[in-house]
């Protein structure tokens, strides 16, 4: 951990300015913006006359895959993976911040609720881990980050074209300077973490102000629930439960949020907890934990969660949190409706 803080300060520190107007291929990107969505050929000249090439979100998306060293094998063991990221994830004081940002914006969690169908606690779960609630949105500058990634090599450079294609696009659209942005070393943006291309597509003016910004958490609530209502959410149906099976690895079928299975087939799996009111088909969710393999099934719910993150440790610690979120709120407000009936029964004294 050390670690990576000292080499994020490190290349924040030593980033070189870079005039992309020398290069071939974005001067072909101008003409294009330039050429269908009328774009100010001049402004775009000004931008990527002076960027700071971003060493570290570089350095992430590096074609080259380097092979752990024995050292950090040695650390990070073969089993242990889902012990170590869920540590970090989901917390008891996450969790305590969970409940104090729904207070917060109470109302406003009401009203998604309400008109997209997502319970709050699974939108606040994924701000939470996103960027613990606001706490944490970036400190990358969002053009030169995807400026970078756009036109150095890397094995993602048409993805990040495309997004900052976008980028100025939505710059454009709202007057605002596209260097005066920051986001995460992947060009996301906001308490929800939205990449340029999704902001565009499920971005919500939820305060009506005439402008979707997802710094602004009414806007960014509004825009999590909307992500994963148009990715198909169920409205009251389940998410994941935990399953037996006989052993500690679990290695009888194949698992992964991609892999669906009629729970009849599943020969010797089932849920651990009393009957799961489930009926459509199931992904099987391993978890790998130093001593064995936990298990769970993964509903249409859960897949959805993966639209957001392509991973399904990820949407397991989005629903673990959500759960523990849902459990502190309903358990607040049963408190409250007791403690109301008591005052109302000493008036009535």
């Amino acid at each position: 951990m050390k670690f990576a803080l000292f080499f994020i300060l490190f290349s924040l520190s030593n980033l070189v300015a870079k005039d992309y107007t020398k290069e071939q291929e974005t001067l072909q990107f101008i003409d294009r913006m330039v050429k269908e969505h009328n774009i100010d050929k001049t402004k775009l000249h000004k931008l990527f006359s002076n960027v700071k090439v971003q060493k570290f979100p570089l350095k992430m998306y590096s074609q080259k895959k380097e092979k752990p060293s024995k050292k950090v094998q040695k650390k990070y063991p073969k089993y242990g993976a889902w012990d170590r990221y869920v540590k970090y994830k989901v917390t008891p004081q996450r969790v305590k911040q969970g409940i104090s940002f729904i207070e917060q914006y109470r109302s406003t969690f009401e009203d998604i609720e309400k008109q997209y169908g997502i319970p709050i606690e699974y939108v606040a779960a994924i701000i939470g881990i996103e960027t613990v609630y606001g706490r944490n949105v970036g400190k990358h500058p969002v053009f030169d980050t995807l400026t970078t990634l756009a036109f150095e090599k890397n094995r993602r450079n048409e993805f990040f074209k495309k997004q900052l294609e976008e980028f100025i696009l939505l710059a454009n659209k709202h007057k605002i300077n596209p260097k005066n942005v920051k986001g995460s070393y992947a060009g996301a943006i906001g308490l929800g973490q939205f990449m340029p291309s999704s902001y565009k597509h499920f971005g919500v003016d939820f305060n009506k102000d005439g402008k979707v910004s997802l710094h602004h958490p009414k806007d960014a609530i509004a825009s999590v629930a909307n992500y994963l209502k148009e990715h198909g959410w169920q409205t009251n149906e389940e998410v994941a439960t935990r399953v037996s099976y006989k052993g500690n690895r679990f290695k009888q079928y194949k698992t992964g949020y991609n892999k669906q299975y009629h729970r009849k087939h599943l020969k010797g799996i089932r849920p651990k907890y009393g009957k799961w009111n489930y009926s459509d088909k199931v992904r099987l969710i391993k978890l790998n934990k130093y001593n064995y393999d936990e298990l769970w099934y993964g509903a249409k719910n859960f897949y959805v969660i993966t639209r957001y993150n392509h991973s399904a440790y990820y949407a397991m610690a989005v629903h673990q949190l959500a759960q523990k979120i849902g459990k502190k709120l309903n358990s607040s407000s049963k408190t409250l409706v007791l403690n109301d009936s008591k005052r109302s029964n000493e008036k009535i004294r």
